[in-house]
């Protein structure tokens, strides 16, 4: 488990903690990715980098549905919800975009692992404290449906 803030209790909300294990195994697949690819296996990279998008896009799907609709249904921090939403689209793109016969792919790969574990953390610390203590009965019925809705990757 990466080192995360405990203070506010996050992880005993257990569609967040839920949500924070999906992080936790996203960032172990990116150091798998950092591995291949340092290691010089293009192949074995870009095998890592599809097993991380299939974890990637259930988890931003059920973010988005879920913790981020409800906030925003709230009218609480739109603002930073359509930033991290933006940042969805983003990582994304950077990771459709990474071509192994591309001289730079190797930059680009180590570029969007950076972004990857910024915004990680940027929900760890910030929209997932701010769901915690803001998020009303409602909120949480829309963030319950969104995980029955699409499960979690992570095997039990």
């Amino acid at each position: 488990m990466r080192d995360v803030c405990e203070y506010c209790g996050c992880r005993t909300v257990p569609a967040v903690r839920e949500l924070m294990e999906e992080h936790d195994a996203i960032i172990e697949d990116a150091g798998d990715v950092r591995t291949a690819l340092l290691s010089g296996d293009r192949a074995a990279t870009v095998a890592r980098l599809e097993h991380l998008a299939s974890h990637l896009d259930p988890h931003v799907h059920r973010e988005e549905v879920g913790i981020f609709a409800a906030l925003r249904a709230q009218g609480d921090w739109s603002e930073e919800v359509a930033e991290l939403e933006g940042e969805h689209r983003d990582l994304d793109g950077a990771i459709a975009d990474l071509d192994p016969a591309d001289p730079s792919f190797g930059t680009r790969v180590l570029a969007f692992l950076e972004s990857l574990e910024e915004h990680v953390e940027r929900e760890d610390l910030g929209i997932f404290p701010v769901s915690v203590v803001t998020l009303g009965a409602s909120g949480w019925d829309t963030v319950a449906e969104a995980h029955r809705e699409t499960p979690t990757f992570l095997t039990t």
